[in-house]
């Protein structure tokens, strides 16, 4: 079932009869979005970190092809490519 509103304004919504959209509602939105286009959602946002797994915001330099590198490993794996860089810089450490 589909609803459109003749509006000729986009202030002109009527926003006093609209409602939020539930948690329940908006993970069936995602599901069906995914099975309709045969894609993958990824999560958004920043994930919830422990008191010991606190990261420092920097600002830092990296050669191309290291982040060219980065950004393609975290492709294949569906993660960030900053998680990349540190995982490996991690492992290189031997934390």
């Amino acid at each position: 079932m589909r609803f459109y509103i003749d509006m000729k304004k986009e202030s002109e919504f009527p926003f006093e009869r609209a409602r939020r959209v539930t948690q329940e509602e908006n993970e069936k939105f995602k599901e069906a979005i995914a099975t309709q286009f045969n894609v993958k959602l990824r999560n958004r946002g920043r994930p919830a970190k422990d008191e010991n797994d606190l990261y420092e915001p920097i600002s830092i330099r990296i050669h191309p092809q290291v982040l060219a590198w980065a950004k393609e490993k975290a492709k294949k794996q569906d993660i960030g490519y900053q998680t990349v860089i540190n995982q490996t810089l991690l492992k290189h450490i031997s934390l």
